[in-house]
């Protein structure tokens, strides 16, 4: 290998990592957006911050709302920047987007619901299966990002 065909190798590695963090954070802000728009908005369950007034908790989904928008928008930012640059794969995109959800549902129910406490899933029942459903579906969304990229790495190598 001369060394400019290591130099667009090493772009084409750039480009397919930067495809995969694009897409991660869009994941976590999509699960953030179900998060919020099913289970603080839809069934009421909760609100971003419970440790409070009902307002302050509203205001606090509204921040979640934002901030989940502004990850979507760069997230997508970056991931035209990476489709421009000619290296992302479509196993590398979605391995990104599982993984990022995935991270998002584990770190909700094990920091924000476990260590900090800012909210439970829901109140006022036997908390177990919830808390138990919650990280369940996102390690299984994190198992199936990683399996796709592990199938991606692979198919690059053959």
């Amino acid at each position: 290998m001369n060394e400019t065909s290591t130099l667009r190798v090493t772009r084409r590695t750039i480009a397919r990592r930067r495809g995969f963090w694009a897409t991660f954070l869009m994941g976590a802000a999509v699960m953030a957006a179900v998060d919020e728009i099913v289970f603080h908005q839809l069934l009421r369950w909760h609100h971003f911050y419970d440790r409070s007034t009902t307002d302050v908790g509203l205001v606090s989904d509204g921040v979640l709302h934002a901030v989940e928008l502004v990850a979507l928008v760069a997230g997508f930012f970056l991931l035209a920047d990476a489709l421009r640059r000619g290296a992302v794969d479509a196993l590398t995109m979605w391995s990104g987007f599982f993984v990022g959800a995935g991270t998002f549902q584990i770190w909700d129910g094990l920091v924000d619901h476990k260590l900090l406490r800012v909210h439970q899933v829901r109140y006022d029942v036997v908390l177990l299966p919830y808390d138990v459903a919650w990280v369940a579906a996102g390690v299984v969304l994190l198992v199936l990002g990683l399996l796709l990229g592990r199938r991606a790495d692979g198919e690059r190598s053959t």
